[in-house]
């Protein structure tokens, strides 16, 4: 990025330049000083131009002629500027997909300018709302290149310095802007599992059961939570059997405003659990609570439609009137061959095999992907069994935490850390990368092997190899460049290895 340098950088009082973007303690008897927003039409997009060309070009000297190229020219370039009142633009910053290539989720802002005598405060406001605009967008790696004099600026901003460039003939510094979406994410869905569960294991580790007359009590059982190499599976296989039982609740807000989906989630998710210990499902179980008959009526319509689907057996459960809306479904299936979490090892290939198919679901826009409800049941059975086909050596099914924080929990029950390559991770074309390694897919694995091992069989789903297993912990997300972004930088849910 380039400041204008006929205006000083911005004194940081953060409540002074937050109120100069949104209006001071008396707004509601003053305008504020300017506003914010997203360049309208081809005059104030002429009028941000003519700053950059008296800055960069009159008054630095940094272009011969004008300091256009072909981000200007590129129909994905966000144009921000600032407007006083009376609607006169004083000041703009751009920012668009990294190259001009493909939108991976790197982009870079560029050109900031402040028109000579703009109020206090608009540099910085310009560029804290391209860093909102860019998060917006699913952006996952935001860069720019500052003057050096501008270099305290950026830094008060929260951005961090990669390393000195020459642009334009000047010194310039690269600088990044931290985005924590993908690791916010997993600290509020996975981070209190280990505490929690850890205290539940010690308590039944110290609780032996009695024996009978005569005999001792007999040791705890070592198979709780799991048993030896299952730890923080997607199933648990239940011991001295081929059952693999799989639990998962629906959040309890989605089963009262979207019924009918919450019932058919609550199978999907369980289905996918099963299917990500290779295991073929058998049945059913569900627990539901509904203010009325009506509302519990539309749950279950929903939940009878995906085990249809699924060609999977509803056996039985428990209903409840009169309560508010809840719903969780246990699932059973049957393999000899669980496949674990923590099977993988440094030195393995990570591979995505995801439907790319649907769409975002109506309302959950950017969180959950429906790439389910309309397949055909051969479809949706061929991709169950795809795992317990290929058997690989770990595998996980994307859920909650999102695929890169997925990733870190079958990186951390392996003892290892992972690198995803952005770039070559399956993607629809209606997702922004940040939504889609965050969101709930509907159907993707992540799995784990050696390099060159056989893709999943499944069907419509499409895979790819996006990444490998390394030693350390936590979740790098590498680019095309080679350049490696923190996604999460320890474990994921505390559990340990399997």
């Amino acid at each position: 990025m380039l400041l204008d340098g006929g205006s000083a950088a911005p004194d940081l009082d953060s409540g002074d330049d937050i109120l100069a973007l949104l209006g001071d303690r008396s707004t509601l008897r003053r305008r504020p000083a300017f506003t914010i927003g997203q360049a309208a039409g081809a005059a104030e997009t002429a009028a941000y131009r003519r700053l950059r060309r008296d800055a960069f070009v009159h008054s630095q000297g940094l272009f011969d002629g004008h300091d256009l190229d072909h981000l200007d020219d590129d129909p994905r370039t966000v144009v921000l500027v600032a407007r006083d009142p009376a609607g006169t633009v004083l000041g703009g910053v751009r920012l668009a997909p990294y190259g001009g290539g493909p939108d991976i989720g790197w982009w870079t802002g560029s050109r900031l300018v402040a028109a000579p005598g703009a109020p206090r405060g608009v540099g910085a406001a310009l560029v804290r709302a391209a860093c909102a605009r860019a998060e917006a967008e699913g952006v996952l790696r935001f860069e720019a290149t500052v003057q050096l004099r501008n270099d305290v600026l950026f830094r008060r901003l929260g951005w961090l310095p990669v390393r000195p460039v020459t642009v334009a003939g000047a010194p310039h510094i690269l600088m990044r802007r931290p985005i924590g979406r993908i690791a916010d994410q997993s600290a509020a869905t996975k981070a209190a599992l280990g505490p929690l569960l850890t205290a539940l294991h010690a308590a039944a580790g110290a609780a032996p059961a009695p024996g009978t007359a005569g005999e001792p009590a007999a040791e705890p059982a070592a198979s709780f939570l799991g048993g030896p190499g299952f730890v923080g599976d997607d199933g648990a296989p239940v011991p001295g059997s081929d059952l693999i039982a799989a639990c998962d609740a629906i959040l309890p807000s989605m089963v009262e405003r979207d019924p009918q989906w919450a019932g058919w989630c609550a199978v999907l998710v369980n289905v996918n659990d099963l299917a990500a210990m290779g295991a073929s499902p058998v049945g059913l179980l569900d627990a539901l609570g509904a203010p009325d008959a009506a509302h519990a009526g539309k749950v279950l319509a929903g939940l009878g439609r995906a085990a249809a689907a699924y060609g999977v057996a509803v056996l039985g459960g428990h209903t409840q009137l009169g309560v508010p809306a809840a719903l969780s479904v246990t699932a059973l299936g049957r393999t000899d061959r669980p496949v674990p979490g923590g099977g993988g090892r440094a030195g393995h290939a990570v591979r995505l095999t995801a439907d790319l198919g649907g769409g975002w679901r109506p309302g959950y826009r950017g969180r959950q992907w429906d790439s389910t409800s309309h397949r055909r049941p051969a479809e949706l059975r061929a991709m169950l069994g795809a795992v317990g086909r290929a058997a690989p050596a770990a595998a996980k099914d994307v859920s909650m935490a999102g695929i890169a924080g997925t990733l870190g929990m079958l990186a951390e029950a392996s003892g290892c850390g992972a690198v995803l390559d952005v770039a070559a991770v399956p993607r629809p074309d209606g997702a922004t990368a940040g939504d889609w390694l965050t969101c709930f897919p509907g159907f993707a694995m992540l799995t784990a092997d050696e390099p060159g091992a056989a893709p999943l069989p499944a069907g419509p789903a499409t895979g790819a190899v996006c990444g490998e297993l390394t030693a350390g912990q936590g979740v790098g997300l590498r680019w095309p460049d080679g350049e490696i972004t923190e996604a999460v930088t320890a474990a994921v849910t505390g559990m340990g290895t399997a």
